[in-house]
């Protein structure tokens, strides 16, 4: 009945909401990690430059451990594709989560057209 109406309307105002906070979250998660992945790449492209033989160190906690090139700059790569799969999942997940949110705004207007309607 006519009862039913506004709670079903904000509830729905509060999906939206919900969502395009998700959305939000996304993006900033999106934008870390493409940071993450630049400053990966820059590393990389530097350390594979230097001279194989170059002394390299990776912190791992407090202290350093010598590493070869290779090693580090595999871990780059690494560090790059895993960077990569997240923002892939972030970007779907968001795609879904703006798809969700239109779906909530559509239902919000046509409660509205049906309530001038009556």
């Amino acid at each position: 009945g006519p009862a039913a109406l506004p709670q079903a309307f904000s509830e729905l105002q509060a999906k939206a909401m919900d969502t395009q906070q998700k959305v939000k979250l996304a993006d900033l998660q999106i934008e870390q990690l493409s940071k993450s992945k630049k400053h990966a790449h820059l590393t990389d492209t530097e350390v594979m430059m230097l001279v194989d033989e170059t002394r390299l160190y990776e912190g791992v906690g407090r202290m350093f451990i010598l590493q070869s090139k290779g090693v580090i700059h595999n871990q780059l790569l690494e560090k790059q594709r895993i960077a990569e799969e997240k923002i892939k999942e972030l970007e779907q997940k968001k795609s879904y989560l703006e798809r969700s949110m239109k779906e909530a705004e559509d239902n919000i207007r046509e409660m509205l057209m049906a309530r001038r309607a009556q």
